[in-house]
């Protein structure tokens, strides 16, 4: 077992990890461990009963932040010849069709978002080798593809959550920064919460939400009551 450094050991002083608490503690806790030198992200993390195995137990989505994330994205959009314009103007760092998707199978991938327009997929589905591994190929199930692609590249330009599970029934996503407001922190962690909750697949048996956890970039996981 690898040795905690000082900052670590500090962090469990005088706590019970194995401890859940109620969401407003857990966040209290969390901003309560020895500072850092820069502002770290929070993360929470959602163990689900499901079997990611199975297409119809997926859960995918994303999430605009009522207090946003404290951070931007780079975004670009494929979209027809006439919205490029609009969609730069909107935050796009690139917008386009076909010399857009040139550019990244020369492998140019200096961006965190890809939205499109449903039109624009059979331009865009070419990418599905280089985007897919990544988690960056538009998807209509996170909101990727859709036909207000300018207002898309605004949401995920300002912070807007994009999730999945993984292979272990894991979904996470970033609630915000360190330095937020702990009563901001609460409404984002609930939002996300709440919304995975309701998000559950009709074929999930038993328990659904098994533990949830939230961290900071180099903190403990403090358990949250479920």
């Amino acid at each position: 077992m690898p040795k905690r450094g000082k900052r670590m050991r500090a962090n469990y002083e005088n706590w019970d990890p194995s401890v859940a608490l109620p969401l407003a503690d857990a966040v209290a806790k969390l901003q309560s461990f020895k500072k850092t030198k820069f502002d770290q992200s929070v993360d929470i993390v959602m163990h689900l009963g499901i079997d990611s195995r199975q297409a119809d137990q997926q859960v995918r989505g994303a999430l605009s932040m009522p207090h946003g994330i404290g951070a931007t994205k780079r975004v670009i959009a494929f979209c027809s010849d006439e919205k490029i314009e609009e969609c730069k103007a909107a935050g796009a760092i690139e917008a386009g069709g076909a010399p857009l998707v040139e550019k990244i199978e020369k492998g140019w991938m200096d961006f965190d978002v890809a939205v499109a327009e449903p039109a624009m997929m059979k331009v865009a589905s070419k990418l599905g080798r280089t985007l897919g591994p990544r988690g960056l190929m538009p998807s209509p199930k996170s909101g990727t593809v859709t036909p207000q692609v300018v207002d898309a590249v605004k949401e995920f330009g300002a912070g807007k959550v994009e999730f999945r599970n993984d292979k272990e029934g894991n979904i996470h996503a970033i609630v915000g920064k360190m330095s937020f407001d702990t009563n901001k922190l609460v409404d984002n962690a609930q939002a996300f919460i709440d919304l995975i909750v309701k998000m559950k697949p009709s074929a999930v048996k038993g328990f659904y939400v098994k533990n949830v956890v939230i961290n900071g970039t180099m903190t403990p996981g403090v358990k949250v009551a479920i």
